[in-house]
């Protein structure tokens, strides 16, 4: 008996660790593939805690957030994201900005990604649907995976009161009108990364202009 319980205590101390390395509050919405050439990995999500910064790896593309992070009117919002494992599909990761919903069905947010192929996407979702705001575009401002696969480039969003600039490395690769798709900036912050990624989070942080 003596050793079961010390056996349940060793366990139980072993995979303390890893639940405490949750980041607190924060939520996480997936999505299934349902492309059939490009199925989910398998294996569960992990969203961790990893030194001053956050560690995504994802079988499932999925959005991360805590409901406390919002911001309204004009503000930026930036992060360092390290790409440590691609699945050569050209998978986007990057930020999710002016969100509602991300719970639920009526999932609602704009998002501005980039990939390995050196291209930006900005898109916007709502509910199972999502719109173009800005197609797949080249930008030379994107570093592409180097011979070990790695790439580390940092994405910024300049909410201001008739547009938005997106940044990569500190170059503005657009600016869009606050019209249209682009016009809701007012509301949650996160992250999203796509399926089969394996993706650090450095410096991630949202600020009033």
């Amino acid at each position: 008996m003596k050793y079961f319980i010390g056996l349940v205590l060793a366990v139980l101390l072993a995979v303390a660790p890893a639940f405490a390395q949750a980041p607190k509050g924060w939520k996480m919405h997936m999505d299934h593939s349902t492309d059939a050439s490009d199925p989910d990995a398998s294996g569960a999500n992990k969203f961790t805690v990893s030194g001053s910064g956050l560690h995504a790896v994802n079988p499932m593309a999925a959005v991360y957030w805590n409901p406390e992070n919002t911001m309204t009117g004009n503000y930026t919002l930036k992060g360092a994201f390290k790409l440590i494992k691609s699945s050569g599909h050209d998978e986007y990761y990057g930020l999710v900005f002016g969100g509602s919903g991300l719970e639920g069905a009526a999932q609602s947010y704009i998002y501005f990604m980039i990939t390995d192929d050196g291209t930006y996407l900005i898109k916007r979702r709502d509910g199972s649907s999502t719109q173009g705001i800005s197609q797949k575009t080249p930008n030379s401002a994107i570093k592409k995976p180097d011979a070990s696969g790695t790439a580390t480039n940092t994405l910024e969003v300049r909410v201001k009161a008739d547009k938005i600039d997106f940044a990569v490395n500190g170059m503005v690769v657009t600016s869009l009108p606050k019209t249209g798709a682009a016009a809701k900036t007012d509301g949650i912050y996160g992250i999203r990364i796509n399926h089969q990624l394996d993706v650090q989070i450095d410096g991630f942080s949202a600020s009033k202009m």
